[in-house]
């Protein structure tokens, strides 16, 4: 990759054959990343991914990156993150059938890291050739970003890993990084544009349902503009939360189980629903609930990159398949045929923002409520804030309470939902912005990322972490107080941080 790559980050822990690799990374202009172990370095790499929308790089031994390296892969899976992986087989040329040790080839005595990445990455690759080595590095890059973003990986073994190329032309080829790893966007048919944009024109009460693709995208001028054109009130999915910005007069807030109420009732007063780049998972729709999304009462418009996804969960009316930005400037284009415009969305919008306050928010007693934890959070933030959100309770009152004033400035944890994820993704941010970032987790998943701390301090950078301590697994003791293990002893976390 180097120099004709234009990567700036990987994110790795030393091991195994990926010393070899890092040592050749020793002399180039690529940053190396190195957390306190490779869980939380495949959350920096994800989170990478996600924020910059193009592939973040981890590298690691085989044995850990398919363990507790295998939590930031799951998420950016799952959480349509791009992400390329660079790792290894461990045990070096024909030791790999002699009573191996960390070897993850899956002969006998060893364990099978291919198969590990069976149930995470899009597409894995194992080179046996210095020409394979290249080739499918520059297909991990080029898949990773192709349609639905998400993780691939290399698995580096044998004289793949330093070997010469050869020099000579025989077939097959060997093409530039930048004619290999060239992708190209989907748009949806002129039909169903059309189709779309008449349900969308004629509608008295249209509402959008963002999700993480607008994010994966980067359709926000998209979004906005097809809001502002059909009059349509905007709510988002948990992932998709500030897709838009939710102080826009258009904004409703976010749908679901955990979400908020006004989003909620915008979503079932619909006559036509847009949804963009959302799967409509369980907690997005309620869990099913037959008075939120009515498909024989309510026209259903779904737009996705994949086919599968529309009209996935409910029956949609029209499907919309491309990448999100190609298929809202479409939907804005042909609003011209149409005239479309209504009385309702700016009235609504603004009752539903209605529910991102509490009477809890101004509460002054002690110990601080949550709601006023996170009221205080909002009051600090700007546009060039970023917020990073672990799973747990204290996303959902982050969903809830704040209120984020510009778009692409809220990333929380919900491909896969892991916790412990806030920290090392907000020490990634910082690392590899200018801007200022804010992580906010529950003292359980804080606990288990907590020496991201000192990778932040190591690379020069200060994001803010704030810790709502309830002394327990929160969520989960909501659900039964008697359910054992869920209740800690009160830790000092500043004391730690102090160190």
């Amino acid at each position: 990759m180097e120099p004709t790559s234009p990567l700036q980050y990987l994110f790795g822990y030393p091991g195994g054959r990926a010393i070899e690799l890092l040592e050749a990374l020793a002399e180039s202009e690529i940053e190396v990343v190195r957390p306190r172990d490779e869980r939380e370095a495949s959350v920096m790499a994800e989170m990478y991914g996600r924020l910059h929308r193009k592939p973040g790089v981890l590298t690691g031994q085989g044995p850990w990156i398919g363990s507790i390296g295998a939590i930031g892969q799951m998420e950016a899976r799952l959480g349509s993150s791009p992400m390329v992986v660079l790792t290894e087989a461990s045990e070096r040329g024909d030791y790999s059938t002699l009573a191996p040790y960390q070897q993850a080839r899956g002969d006998y005595g060893g364990f099978a890291l291919p198969k590990i990445l069976d149930g995470i990455a899009k597409e894995w690759w194992f080179p046996r050739t210095p020409n394979e080595t290249l080739r499918s590095t520059q297909l991990a890059f080029k898949h990773a970003t192709a349609g639905r973003p998400g993780p691939t990986a290399v698995v580096l073994d044998g004289d793949a890993v330093t070997a010469t190329v050869p020099e000579d032309d025989d077939p097959p080829a060997l093409w530039s990084p930048e004619e290999q790893t060239k992708n190209w966007e989907s748009s949806p048919t002129a039909t169903d544009v059309e189709r779309a944009a008449e349900h969308l024109a004629n509608a008295d009460r249209p509402v959008v349902i963002a999700g993480n693709g607008v994010h994966a995208a980067g359709a926000y001028d998209e979004l906005e503009a097809v809001a502002e054109t059909y009059d349509a009130v905007v709510t988002t999915s948990y992932l998709g939360k500030s897709t838009v910005a939710e102080t826009h007069d258009l904004a409703g807030g976010v749908i679901g189980s955990f979400g908020h109420e006004g989003a909620n009732q915008a979503v079932s007063e619909a006559d036509t629903l847009l949804v963009v780049g959302c799967r409509l998972n369980p907690m997005d729709t309620n869990w099913g609930a037959t008075s939120f999304v009515r498909p024989d009462e309510q026209t259903i418009v779904h737009a996705d990159v994949d086919t599968r996804n529309a009209g996935w969960v409910y029956p949609a009316d029209v499907g919309l398949i491309g990448d999100a930005k190609q298929s809202l400037s479409a939907l804005g284009e042909a609003a011209g045929t149409f005239a479309p415009g209504n009385d309702w969305a700016r009235d609504r919008a603004e009752n539903a923002r209605e529910s991102f306050r509490a009477p809890e928010c101004e509460s002054d007693g002690e110990p601080i409520l949550p709601q006023r934890a996170v009221a205080a959070i909002d009051e600090v933030v700007d546009p060039n804030t970023l917020v990073t959100a672990d799973s747990g309770n204290n996303r959902f009152w982050l969903l809830n309470y704040l209120q984020t004033p510009a778009r692409r400035t809220y990333f929380g944890s919900g491909g896969v939902g892991g916790m412990g994820w806030a920290g090392p993704a907000a020490v990634s941010a910082a690392i590899t912005t200018d801007r200022d970032v804010i992580a906010v987790a529950g003292d359980g998943g804080f606990a288990m990322t907590m020496t991201c701390i000192e990778t932040a301090v190591e690379y020069g950078v200060a994001p803010a972490f704030v810790v709502l301590n309830d002394t327990s697994l929160g969520m989960v003791r909501q659900m039964d107080d008697e359910i054992p293990g869920v209740d800690f002893h009160d830790t000092d976390f500043l004391k730690i941080a102090e160190g």
